[in-house]
């Protein structure tokens, strides 16, 4: 039966309320959400109603692991489903947001056999991808895009959220860190933060193809056809990010700019996102990460791509890759790609 003396009506901005409070929510009288959780490769926690994401492997940059995909994809959806979350903040510990690809990716072990959740024996089997990355070998390019396509889809799993995403962006978003932050609703950085995507100058194309969505295929262009990169603050002249603020300064504005958008009720904010991102899911998404994934498996199988491979068994990666970035001038000792 309607309560005529104590509704909505009677309490100064009711619709600010969080979604499960009151009496008349649907969630009353159920249990909260179990959010405690642990991942191989970031960590979770919910405050405020933001639900924090922070990629934490920082010795190694927060270089993407196997695991990487299915724990971001994982904590997104807790995130979704929790009444008590607005806005899910994605950031990287350490020096900086995700360096790309970890060299060991083909070389780690994935659980062993008797492990339930074990990709042993299947297409994400790190010695499977290895073998089929031999210079000398015959490339299977479907158990390529079979291994590639799995980490786009984690990665976007911040664009399908119901709820807004944001990454924050400090020291180095390259390569595939970029797969992983352009797929948030919204980009915030440091103005000193490296963002790019270096390896198209040999061995990788971006496989999220999420560029030419971000900045048109003019922007985009120009960067993926010299591999070169932005600082936050062009980012944001760009418009590739919405802000950018000095590096001491980054924390605590994003702190702000989060909050403003958890005060919003929580319906409003999701049929706002799916509302916008229609529009951009209408542009061709799927189809611009299926061709760019299969490319990324092409440019790795090259006579060019080979030359790179061999190089980096013969004398490093890291020297590779300053053979590689040297003779554009921006050869930072970075061991990730």
């Amino acid at each position: 039966m309607p309560d005529y003396e104590n509704h909505a009506g009677t309490r100064p901005a009711a619709w600010y309320e969080d979604a499960s409070a009151g009496a008349g929510s649907p969630y009353a009288g159920r249990p909260e959400p179990v959010r405690e959780h642990r991942y191989a490769t970031l960590t979770y926690e919910v405050t405020d109603r933001i639900a924090r994401i922070t990629f934490d492997r920082p010795e190694h940059g927060n270089a993407i692991t196997p695991d990487t995909p299915l724990d971001l994809a994982h904590a997104v959806e807790r995130a979704d489903l929790d009444p008590a979350v607005h806005v899910i903040l994605v950031s990287g510990r350490g020096k900086g947001f995700c360096g790309g690809y970890d060299l060991a990716l083909f070389a780690e072990q994935s659980g062993s056999a008797d492990d339930p959740d074990s990709t042993l024996g299947t297409a994400l089997d790190p010695m499977v991808q290895a073998r089929n990355h031999n210079p000398w070998g015959t490339w299977d390019p479907v158990l390529d895009y079979q291994m590639m396509s799995r980490f786009n889809r984690g990665f976007a799993s911040l664009l399908h959220a119901n709820k807004p995403t944001v990454a924050k962006l400090h020291g180095f978003a390259i390569a595939g860190g970029t797969d992983i932050a352009l797929y948030a609703d919204q980009i915030v950085c440091a103005d000193d933060t490296r963002i790019g995507y270096p390896p198209t100058r040999v061995w990788g194309i971006p496989a999220a193809g999420m560029w030419a969505h971000r900045l048109g295929d003019q922007r985009a262009k120009r960067l993926l056809f010299t591999g070169d990169s932005l600082t936050g603050a062009q980012a944001a002249e760009w418009g590739l990010a919405v802000e950018s603020w000095p590096a001491a300064e980054l924390d605590a504005r994003t702190e702000d700019f989060v909050a403003r958008i958890a005060r919003m009720p929580l319906n409003q904010l999701v049929m706002a996102k799916l509302a916008v991102t229609s529009s951009l899911l209408a542009q061709g998404v799927a189809t611009s990460g299926m061709i760019s994934t299969v490319f990324d498996g092409i440019s790795r199988h090259t006579r060019e791509g080979y030359a790179f491979q061999l190089r980096a068994a013969t004398a490093g990666f890291r020297e590779a890759v300053r053979e590689r970035d040297e003779p554009f001038g921006d050869w930072k000792g970075s061991p990730k790609g």
